[in-house]
């Protein structure tokens, strides 16, 4: 069903596998598209409480498909084209930020850019202890979108966001433990068994008590409160994108990366 997603149902846990393994699971358009629909397909779903996101062992995702970033400054496209090219990264996270189910990101290696965007819309990240996490969009000529500037804020507060957004650098495991960043470091290799145990946790504390439909409603009201600013201040991120691509200065920093 999904040509680069490897998708597990275990009971009432799923587990999401990136599969482009070649790339280092490297976020195109046709696979943040599969993303975000699985995660509204599961979103439908009450048989579902937990909902796992991994890459491999090697790393969780390097980021945006900068190949595919080349078309946010084609000039050849019209701007509602362009437009929508650079919200999918965008309409993916809030896919899985609105989840009802808990969600966790299981990551080795590392997660860079989208990749760890894509994580802070999880509800819970693992990273194992010899892994790290960077956010180089500026270094690469691009601003920082897809929503995440507004999560970081909400887990971090507005000087920790603007570091790790402006400075680009990359942050190892125990330095992201303690900003807050994530929630839970296990040793080398162990992010997903982490993961499990996890969400076993999680399913069995539903199973003693029965109150699926309150931790729904609990997590829809943390959201609620966490996110109420971030449509006003991540909104025009689709143009920011855009306008920012096609400089040249932003052109030069991509080619550059992708030598």
């Amino acid at each position: 069903m999904y040509e680069n997603l490897i998708v597990k149902e275990q009971g009432r846990l799923v587990e999401v596998h990136l599969n482009r393994p070649q790339v280092r699971h490297a976020l195109s358009r046709a696979l943040m598209r599969e993303i975000t629909a699985l995660a509204r397909a599961l979103s439908d779903r009450t048989d579902i409480d937990v909902v796992i996101l991994t890459g491999d062992m090697r790393c969780f995702s390097a980021g945006a498909d900068l190949n595919d970033a080349q078309a946010w400054a084609d000039d050849s496209l019209s701007t509602v084209q362009r437009r929508d090219m650079a919200g999918t990264g965008f309409r993916m996270c809030k896919a899985w930020e609105e989840m009802p189910q808990i969600t966790i990101a299981a990551i080795e290696g590392y997660a860079v850019g989208g990749g760890l965007a894509l994580s802070l819309a999880c509800d819970w990240r693992v990273l194992a202890q010899d892994a790290f996490v960077s956010l180089p969009e500026i270094a690469l000529g691009i601003p920082l979108t897809w929503g995440t500037i507004p999560r970081l804020v909400n887990l971090l507060g507005p000087a920790k966001a603007k570091r790790l957004t402006i400075l680009c650098e990359r942050v190892a495991a125990p330095e992201a433990l303690s900003l807050g960043l994530v929630d839970y470091l296990c040793d080398k290799g162990q992010a997903l068994i982490r993961a499990q145990a996890l969400a076993a946790q999680t399913l069995a504390a539903q199973t003693l008590a029965q109150p699926a439909a309150t931790l729904r409603m609990s997590k829809e009201s943390v959201n609620a409160a966490a996110t109420a600013l971030n449509h006003a201040t991540s909104y025009m991120a689709h143009d920011q994108i855009a306008l920012a691509a096609s400089s040249p200065e932003s052109r030069a920093a991509r080619d550059q990366a992708l030598r």
